[in-house]
């Protein structure tokens, strides 16, 4: 063929340049960098003293009016917004666009990029301190089978749990963060303004890796810059209380790297019959190569030049960080090994080094 392509995900990504590059023999001595944690302490969440507020109005108001907070979450996960398939994703920009403005952000508008559009949102309280909102509005395309309601009739259905919202959505993550706007709804109408100021930033794209968040981003950086932090609101409770504590998210970079024949060699103009690969080149194997030198052959170290090379040991704070997260996460390693299907980790790792590893 006269070419073919592959997409790389994560680490490949920074390997672009280097790719068709094959690995330096040597390489097979390469190690991934490991660490041990040296500190026995534990950050402990029942140490921190526990928020002194009550707030007791704000949660009347929540009970007064909760048919319209559970309506508002229907509104939004009924509004259909796939990125991948561009459906409903402009009605839901302005949907989000519209709901700040009913809240009295005095600033709320829709961001045009080249893709899908963003929104942006400020919220004047005259307080000392601002905080930046991440949102996204879109979500994954619905698969045909499966639902046991319509995935945007926004139904409220009986389950062992209770009655539960059910929807594209629901969880992810446009009910969590309309459910954030009804909690300062009734902030707002009971105490009449904010704590804090508040910039909000919404995109249409996460669901499809972010192409042109950026493009939003940049718009407002200096002003975001001024924030004191970013609260990204998403179901974060269990049911029987505990709230899992996360140290970060990992992205996801990507890119198409492209093989085709030419000088070099290989068929430049049509594809050819597979007898004469005994005498030509084949673009596609070429890419194969090219993939595999990214990799020791088990796939599980990076051979890409200093890729490793920023990676750092654990502060002591992370390290306390780290144990204070291991109990729940060996108590749940048996169980997410076998929901993933997967019999061990790397180098059979135990529960620990898979944390610190994954950290």
């Amino acid at each position: 063929m006269t070419r073919l392509r592959s997409l790389a995900a994560a680490t490949l990504a920074l390997a672009l340049g280097t790719a068709c590059v094959p690995a330096d023999p040597s390489a097979d001595t390469a190690r991934r960098p490991r660490f041990e944690i040296t500190t026995p302490e534990t950050f402990d969440a029942r140490q921190v003293a526990p928020y002194a507020g009550t707030h007791a109005d704000a949660y009347a108001h929540i009970d007064a009016n909760i048919g319209r907070h559970v309506g508002n979450l229907q509104r939004w996960v009924r509004q259909p917004s796939v990125s991948a398939q561009n459906l409903g994703v402009q009605q839901m920009a302005e949907l989000v666009r519209d709901d700040l403005r009913k809240l009295g952000f005095k600033e709320a508008e829709l961001v045009p990029t080249t893709g899908h559009p963003g929104v942006w949102g400020y919220y004047d309280a005259g307080a000392e301190k601002t905080l930046a909102v991440y949102m996204m509005y879109d979500v994954q395309p619905v698969e045909p089978t499966g639902w046991s309601v319509g995935a945007f009739d926004g139904a409220l259905v009986d389950r062992p749990l209770g009655k539960v919202l059910m929807a594209r959505g629901a969880t992810n993550q446009k009910a969590p963060e309309r459910a954030f706007l009804n909690a300062l709804e009734s902030i707002i109408a009971t105490q009449r303004r904010l704590p804090v100021n508040l910039m909000v930033v919404a995109e249409g794209e996460e669901e499809l890796g972010s192409p042109h968040f950026g493009e939003v981003i940049e718009k407002y950086a200096d002003r975001l810059k001024t924030a004191a932090g970013v609260f990204f609101p998403f179901n974060s409770q269990e049911p029987g209380g505990d709230v899992n504590m996360f140290l970060g998210v990992k992205g996801i970079l990507a890119f198409e790297l492209e093989s085709r024949g030419g000088p070099q060699g290989g068929p430049s103009k049509a594809e050819i019959h597979g007898s004469y690969k005994v005498i030509t080149d084949a673009p596609a194997l070429r890419l194969v190569q090219a993939i595999a030198s990214l990799t020791t052959a088990d796939g599980n170290t990076i051979l890409v030049p200093r890729y490793y090379d920023a990676i750092r040991p654990p502060s002591d704070e992370e390290q306390r960080l780290t144990n204070g997260m291991l109990p729940q996460w060996t108590a749940q390693d048996a169980a997410t090994r076998e929901a993933f299907g997967v019999a061990k980790w790397i180098d059979g790792m135990s529960a620990k080094e898979a944390l610190v590893e994954y950290l």
